[in-house]
């Protein structure tokens, strides 16, 4: 059974950085689309950044989210199972609970739907 564990939210004061992380087990491998998502309070579930296997293990292809697009950076370590995210330039809209995600063989990389394994979430408040 898969399992996901974020780590690194907090409070930050707006303009700061903030580096979360993503912690894979049970089975999982760098075949598997790893995936960020995150949600503010009254919300739907939003697309943030995923690391997409394609093509076998050689080639990964990262997509980002347009809200959070030049401020942030997804990384993955394959070694570690663990991914990654940098957030830079943080703002007050940024705030909600930051989700990792995992899916084997993913449709849509930017769909919620498409992905079967969730974290329990970490939570992310920017202060103005």
């Amino acid at each position: 059974q898969v399992q996901l564990r974020e780590s690194g939210g907090g409070l930050v004061p707006a303009g700061g950085s903030l580096s979360l992380s993503c912690a894979a087990s049970g089975g999982i491998s760098d075949s598997y689309a790893i995936a960020w998502f995150r949600q503010a309070p009254g919300k739907e579930r939003e697309f943030v950044a995923a690391i997409v296997n394609l093509r076998g293990w050689i080639y990964f292809r990262t997509y980002y989210g347009d809200s959070m697009k030049g401020r942030i950076t997804a990384s993955r370590d394959n070694a570690k199972n663990t991914l990654y995210l940098q957030m830079n330039s943080l703002r007050p809209e940024d705030t909600a609970v930051y989700y990792c995600a995992a899916q084997a063989t993913v449709g849509i990389p930017t769909r919620a739907y498409d992905y079967e394994y969730w974290g329990q979430g970490t939570q992310v408040t920017v202060s103005s």
